[in-house]
C-alpha cells in the first residue's frame, strides 16, 4: 500500500519528530511510505482569514502533488479536515471530482490505522503508563474520529483517563488565539486545571498541544504533553 505522509506546516517547523515517528509507525505496520518534497500549506490560514483565492490556489498544488498516492496520510485532525471538509467546495466540474477523490482518500493518522489498515494490536509498549487524550476539535468534529486514538493507545497497553474536558476545545484554533489570545488562554486553563493525573496528555493535533503544553509550562504543570504519533510508535517497541 502506497501512503504519502503530509507533513503539515506546524508537523515540519514544530514536530518534526513526531512526523518522523508517524513514517516508521507506518513503514513498521506494513506501509510503502512517501514524502513528497513538493508539499507545502494546506491552506487552512489563509482560509481562515479570508482569503479564499490563496487557499484555493494551495489546494490546486497539494491535489497535484498528492495526486498519485493510494492514501494521504496527516499526523493532524485539523489539516485532515481542512482537505476533507472544504477542498470539493473550492471548485466546480472536473476539478471539484478530483477534489472529492483527494478527499476520500485522506486520513488523518489514528483514523488511517483503524479503519484501513484494521489496527486492533500494537503491542504492549504503553503498558504502565498512565494517558489523557485531548480530542481536537476539528478532528472529532468535522472527521468524526473518537474513538480510533484511544483504542490505539489502549492496544499499545496504556490505561487513557478519563477527562471531563477532553472534548473541549483547547483555545488555539488558529487564528482565534492570535486574534482572542485572553479567551484562548483561560480555554487551556480550564482543560488544564481539570486534567487528572497522568504521566503524559496526548493528541493528533500539533496545534492543540503548542497551545496547552505553552500554557502549562507558563503555570508550572509539570505533565509532559506528546503527540500521537510518537506514543503509538513508542508502544511497538
Amino acid at each position: 500500500m502506497r501512503v504519502a505522509l503530509f507533513a503539515t506546516c506546524l508537523g515540519d517547523r514544530l514536530f518534526a519528530d513526531a512526523c518522523a515517528d508517524a513514517v516508521r509507525l507506518l513503514r513498521r505496520l506494513g506501509c510503502d511510505v512517501a514524502f513528497p518534497e513538493a508539499q507545502t500549506c494546506c491552506g487552512q490560514p489563509a482560509f481562515n482569514a479570508g482569503y479564499v483565492a490563496e487557499a484555493r490556489r494551495m489546494a490546486r498544488h497539494t491535489m497535484r502533488v498528492f495526486a498519485d498516492a493510494d492514501h494521504v496520510v496527516l499526523p493532524s485532525g485539523s489539516c485532515a479536515g481542512m482537505l476533507h471538509r472544504y477542498y470539493p467546495d473550492f471548485f466546480e466540474g472536473a476539478e471539484r471530482v478530483r477534489a472529492g477523490q483527494l478527499a476520500g482518500r485522506t486520513w488523518e493518522l489514528s483514523q488511517f490505522l483503524v479503519r484501513v489498515l484494521g489496527v486492533v494490536d500494537l503491542g504492549g509498549g504503553l503498558r504502565g503508563r498512565r494517558v489523557a487524550y485531548h480530542h481536537g476539535c476539528h478532528a472529532l468534529r468535522e472527521l468524526g474520529v473518537h474513538d480510533e486514538p484511544v483504542s490505539l493507545l489502549r492496544a499499545g497497553g496504556a490505561e487513557v483517563v478519563p477527562w471531563e474536558a477532553d472534548q473541549e476545545c483547547c483555545g488555539f484554533g488558529g487564528l482565534f488565539s492570535t486574534k482572542f489570545p485572553p479567551v484562548s488562554a483561560g480555554m487551556a486553563d480550564r482543560k488544564l486545571e481539570s486534567l487528572p493525573a497522568v504521566d503524559v496528555v496526548t493528541s493528533a493535533d500539533g496545534g492543540c498541544l503548542m497551545q496547552m503544553a505553552g500554557r502549562a509550562g507558563r503555570r508550572g504543570f509539570a505533565t509532559p504533553f506528546r503527540h500521537l504519533a510518537s506514543l503509538l510508535l513508542e508502544a511497538t517497541a
